[in-house]
């Protein structure tokens, strides 16, 4: 079992994951590829201090890249999609 802290890379903040969060209390993280949906959500509520109710993942496939006549495939990605109970949020700018 990996570690809390290793679970959760980063916030996913757009224009995009910020009108659903608005919407639908749902807030998108880039995590671990190994990770599953209750690491993710055990994590979600060690460090935000929320309750979780859903969670949805996608693995997004690597991309090729050329450099000249070589190419070379970035990895692959993770996303998990975190919906919280009704009245939570999650501040990741405080004070702005």
């Amino acid at each position: 079992m990996a570690k809390l802290e290793n679970i959760l890379k980063k916030a996913l903040i757009t224009e995009k994951t910020s009108a659903v969060s608005e919407k639908l209390n749902r807030y998108g993280f880039m995590v671990d590829l190994k990770s599953n949906k209750n690491q993710i959500k055990e994590a979600v509520e060690t460090f935000y201090n929320v309750k979780v109710l859903n969670v949805k993942t996608s693995i997004l496939p690597g991309k090729v890249k050329r450099r000249g006549k070589s190419t070379t495939k970035t990895s692959k990605t993770k996303k998990a999609f975190v919906q919280l109970k009704e009245g939570q949020k999650i501040e990741f700018f405080k004070g702005v």
